[in-house]
């Protein structure tokens, strides 16, 4: 990003404050009570940046950390030269010297009553409401618990029997203590798997802020997962009746624990559904980000529910035009527990003090795959939420609840997600937007593939994946002789070369027969609307986005909501508009921009943030700081504000490709090329071999955290604070106090652990003045963390949640 003024920053972030309260309320003058933008003056840094492997500009103008070694490094000196030639990468959470970190608790740790149980797999958001609200020292940490991924067993979605990953340890055994049968059909297995995913309650504690974040005995300690509410199956009629454990241990035995239903879809869908449960739900998985009520609640975001052949542990997605699954997934887990695919992909609520609080899913905020919820709540006001479809051309929400506020800090705010209207945005390439209610009386009118790809195919000649758009399968409709599920709509028709079927529809021959209705045309109810509601989004003309994930309420202005577009580029699932976002590299030029993701802000026209109209813009654009538009980074993902009124970001780069490797055991460099051009294209360097765009985020090493500071002399710049372990990601980042509390994600994923190795590259940068320059790149093949931190330099890699502070706090931590 070019360096805003300040005057730009007062514009940009907006210098008004409220009496909203937004979540999440963490500590003294946290959210709606910030200090204004400093218009003038202001301090530097108070901590060294972290050097990253790629130059940032940052770095011409402060000092910067590179590390050399677990809590080694050096200082470097500011210069007008930012390549580095040499660049080593560090096994570890990499803090500036100004911080310490430390595991507050992780996989397999045994914090529950039951000694059996342990905390989840995959880290992912972190929520803490204190005991006291006046002492942010003793709480509950709510942690999500993704998915489950190599090295947890060789059997995880998506190993292959011809893996070279065969034979390597896997960290099951090694962590629980126990061995897991190697066969993905096995119920123990699975419901290992759905154990493994969820959440967990966890009290933590300090005793006072000068000391350390740790676990604390507690009777309210728990797990809920995948599998919560098992023994409701034995209510059933059907095959499942008998299905109510997956082993002998006291937690794989099916509990009550089951979770309800709120809104239309439950009493207009659910009542239909094949399980024969009505409003009883068996677990939650598959959660990602979410967020914390004002009244102390946890929302958990369920996102990739989706199974397939491949991707296991999931559920069935497609729906008929009642919202009821179309049929189980052979070899799912819905399938093995008997999950039925219309009671996942929702916001789930609980409470973290209170157990006897039954957690429950708002239907009427839609179902599709969650990343996050941001509220605005407001006395006197409806609450507002902001969510975000975290797929390739999925969608960007908002939910008005018809009730309104009393006090923000009531527990009877749950009740204002059972009622409201759930809105869809579309962007104008004029810089205006709409939000489209998603009703069974909107009309229809998808937007034609050719108008999504209109940019691209200006540009290069040809659209990736053909434009592709996704509308609810209908018999009758183009020839269709089944209803539910989807179909495929491009540019052009395309057919399976060998077979001459029908594999995506053109869209002359297509759109008619969607054009000009009205959605009740293709769903029987409300209900199955909000069951169904990205393609109902689709159909409606809504915008397809380049993977909203995080979205935040400016806590100076809540009428602005940062949202991370994490990827544009296109797949199966959908193509972003490439009038908003840019979807593929469009020309030769080393400097072209970068599809890796940017930062938008949208501005709501009305006061309350209830209105139909908003403004966006552009924050940031993801690309190497040279390239044009490029800021340092790559596929922004979580994001917070601090005390401070800076926003920090996670990134979220895929494991198949960190620092130009490919995953298994012999990981090969990839072919990192900036002359590539729109979704790959042959190198320049040997025309047999295809070089991806994708690729080029091999360049920014680990996955990382930074921030942009709102205010003094940096701000406007990208500045890195951490990176992770080798084929990690950082997310949930939360600020308790002074301490940063943020998970990591998968270290090591798809990769062995042990024995440790270390590949070697030479890949190729962009200079901070727009010329490539080559750099040796030096880094472990997978990742023992945190029981190398911990003594055991060969131990297994662990999930888990940190806390981060300064060494020398003065209760905050900037």
């Amino acid at each position: 990003m070019s360096k805003f003024s300040r005057r730009q920053l007062l514009a940009f972030f907006g210098a008004s404050t409220g009496a909203t309260v937004l979540s999440p309320m963490l500590g003294d003058r946290f959210f709606g009570n910030s200090p204004s933008v400093a218009a003038d003056g202001g301090v530097p840094l108070k901590f060294t940046p972290l050097r990253l492997p790629h130059p940032l500009p940052i770095y011409t103008q402060q000092k910067s950390y590179l590390s050399t070694g677990i809590e080694q490094g050096s200082i470097l000196e500011p210069s007008a030269n930012t390549a580095l030639s040499h660049y080593t990468v560090i096994d570890d959470v990499v803090v500036p010297p100004e911080y310490e970190r430390y595991v507050i608790v992780a996989w397999g740790d045994r914090v529950f009553p039951n000694q059996e149980e342990y905390f989840g797999y995959n880290s992912d958001y972190t929520g803490f409401v204190p005991i006291n609200s006046r002492n942010f020292n003793d709480g509950y940490l709510w942690n999500n618990h993704e998915y489950v991924s190599y090295p947890i067993t060789a059997t995880v979605p998506g190993f292959t029997s011809d893996s070279d990953l065969i034979g390597f340890p896997t960290t099951y055994s090694l962590v629980i203590g126990r061995d897991l049968p190697e066969d993905r059909t096995n119920l123990q297995v699975l419901g290992e798997f759905m154990y493994n995913i969820g959440g967990s309650v966890v009290r933590i504690a300090r005793q006072d802020r000068n000391e350390r974040f740790a676990v604390v005995r507690d009777s309210k300690n728990r797990r809920i997962h995948g599998l919560s509410g098992l023994g409701i199956n034995s209510q059933r009629t059907d095959k499942y009746k008998e299905v109510t454990s997956w082993g002998s241990r006291s937690y794989q035995k099916g509990d009550e624990n089951y979770l309800i239903g709120t809104g239309l879809a439950a009493t207009q869908v659910f009542n239909l559904s094949s399980d024969g449960l009505g409003n009883k739900i068996i677990g939650t998985g598959f959660n990602c980000s979410g967020g914390t009520s004002p009244w102390g609640t946890i929302l958990s975001a369920e996102e990739n529910f989706q199974a397939s052949t491949s991707s296991f542990v999931g559920v069935q997605e497609n729906v008929n035009p009642n919202g009821t699954q179309t049929s189980y997934i052979e070899g799912s887990t819905g399938n093995a527990f008997g999950l039925v695919g219309e009671k996942y992909g929702w916001i789930v609520e609980l409470d973290p003090a209170d157990p006897n609080f039954r957690p429950r899913k708002h239907t009427a905020l839609g179902r599709f795959r969650h990343e996050n919820i941001a509220l605005r709540v407001e006395a006197g006001r409806p609450l507002v939420g902001y969510l975000g479809d975290d797929r390739r051309g999925g969608h960007t929400w908002k939910f008005v609840s018809s009730g309104t506020v009393t006090s923000p800090t009531d527990k009877n705010n749950s009740r204002l997600f059972e009622d409201g209207t759930l809105y869809v945005a579309r962007y104008n390439a004029n810089g205006t937007g709409e939000w489209i209610p998603l009703n069974l009386n909107t009309p229809t009118n998808p937007i034609p593939p050719s108008t999504l790809a209109s940019v691209e195919v200006a540009a290069l000649g040809r659209a990736s994946n053909g434009g592709n758009t996704r509308l609810p399968r209908r018999r009758g409709i183009l020839g269709e002789t089944s209803e539910g599920g989807s179909i495929t709509v491009t540019i052009t028709q395309v057919t399976n070369q060998t077979t001459g079927a029908i594999t995506s529809y053109g869209e002359a021959e297509a759109l008619p027969a969607y054009q000009g209705k009205k959605l009740s045309d293709f769903y029987t109810s409300q209900g199955a609307v909000l069951v169904d509601a990205f393609l109902a989004a689709n159909l409606i003309g809504a915008t397809p986005t380049a993977r909203p994930e995080d979205l935040e309420i400016n806590p100076r202005n809540p009428r602005e909501v940062f949202i991370a577009y994490t990827d544009g580029a296109p797949s199966g699932d959908g193509y972003p508009d490439s009038r908003i976002f840019i979807v593929s590299k469009y020309s030769a030029d080393i400097t072209a921009a970068q599809p890796s993701g940017e930062l938008f802000k949208i501005i709501e026209d009305s006061a309350d943030s209830t209105g139909t109209t908003f403004h966006w813009e552009r924050f940031a654009k993801g690309g190497e700081a040279s390239a044009e538009p490029g800021d340092g980074f790559a596929n922004v993902d979580n994001l917070v504000f601090d005390s401070q009124g800076n926003i920090w970001g996670c990134t979220d780069m895929s494991t198949e490709a960190h620092n130009g490797f490919t995953t298994g055991a012999n990981p090969e460099p990839l072919r990192v090329d900036h002359r590539v051009v729109g979704a790959n294209s042959p190198s320049t360097d040997d025309s047999n071999f295809n070089v991806r765009t994708s690729d080029l985020i091999g360049v920014f090493g680990n996955n990382f955290l930074f921030f942009i500071p709102t205010s003094g002399p940096d701000a406007g710049e990208v500045v890195p604070f951490a990176y992770g372990p080798p084929r990690c990601e950082f997310t949930g980042p939360t600020f308790v106090g002074d301490t940063l509390i943020i998970s990591v994600q998968h270290p090591s994923e798809d990769v062995p652990f042990t024995p440790r190795q270390t590949l070697s590259r030479e890949i190729e940068i962009l200079n901070l003045d727009g010329t490539l320059f080559t750099q040796q790149r030096n880094i472990p093949r997978g990742s023992n963390w945190p029981s190398n931190i911990e003594g055991n330099i060969e131990g297994p890699p662990r999930p888990g949640v940190i806390g981060i502070r300064r060494k020398q706090s003065r209760g905050r931590f900037v």
